[in-house]
């Protein structure tokens, strides 16, 4: 078994990668059928789930210049009509600053290693001066700041932008807004100590991944079964087949949520 040289790598799978080993195997070099969840599905977590998608989809069609009146008429949810009205009030309040030239649901794709490491952006604002990323969150909890700096997404998501526009790391910048906490914004800085870290991370990390995927046999499960109950391939793994009861955290929330970018055409630099 090896890693494909055509294989393009992203927040989702190196998240995958980091959650559970064997995820990764299943998912992206065994391409292993997800299989039917066999007792109650995660129904309350699939709507909450398409409700994000529409949301972003909404966002992306203002920001494309449709209006608000025809796109506020197109809502029924009272969940998502909160949600959207609290993104269109946070445009006079906590987003009044972005840059003006905006683009909405973007990927962006870069070489790194042998591979090609791709990111899709919510919405990118920028300017000759900065770029800002702005990530769109429809779940519950609030994670703390220090969580999202570390987090996957972020690394990759500053990362490829400062990479692909070749812009200095202090330009580059990432905001996370919250639905649910429309008038707190989570904004994380770049400066060139980070993105010299974060190359070393990603560049490692990758030639990790390509090293195990020349050896045989079954890659290691999570120890930690918490990351199992939100998982699809739970019942491969012998780790249940019971979906998860708890409020599941930021992680394992994507899990459930994450758009399949891999199948996304990105812009390639």
């Amino acid at each position: 078994m090896t890693l494909p040289l055509h294989f393009r790598f992203s927040q989702a799978s190196l998240a995958d990668y980091v959650d559970c080993q064997r995820r990764f195997q299943l998912r992206y070099l065994l391409e292993q059928a997800w299989p039917a969840v066999e007792s109650e599905p995660l129904l309350e977590r699939e709507r909450l789930a398409e409700l994000g998608r529409r949301f972003h989809r909404l966002i992306q069609q203002h920001v494309e210049g449709l209006s608000v009146e025809i796109l506020t008429a197109s809502i029924g949810e009272p969940e998502l009509a909160r949600w959207w009205q609290s993104y269109l009030d946070s445009l006079d309040r906590t987003l009044r600053d972005l840059p003006a030239q905006r683009r909405a649901e973007v990927a962006i794709s870069i070489p790194l290693k042998s591979y090609r490491l791709t990111a899709h952006f919510d919405l990118i604002a920028r300017d000759d001066d900065r770029a800002v990323i702005v990530d769109w969150k429809t779940e519950h909890r609030q994670p703390a700041r220090e969580q999202l700096r570390q987090r996957l997404q972020t690394r990759v998501y500053r990362y490829v932008l400062t990479v692909a526009q070749q812009r200095p790391p202090g330009t580059v910048s990432m905001i996370y807004w919250f639905a649910q906490y429309p008038d707190l914004l989570v904004a994380l800085p770049y400066d060139a100590a980070q993105h010299a870290d974060d190359h070393q991370f990603l560049s490692e990390l990758i030639t990790e991944i390509e090293q195990r995927a020349t050896q045989e046999g079954e890659w290691a499960k999570t120890p930690d079964e918490r990351k199992c109950a939100y998982c699809v391939y739970r019942s491969l793994c012998d780790r249940g087949v019971y979906a998860g009861t708890s409020e599941p955290d930021e992680e394992d929330f994507d899990l459930v949520t994450r758009i399949n970018i891999e199948q996304i055409d990105a812009i390639e630099y």
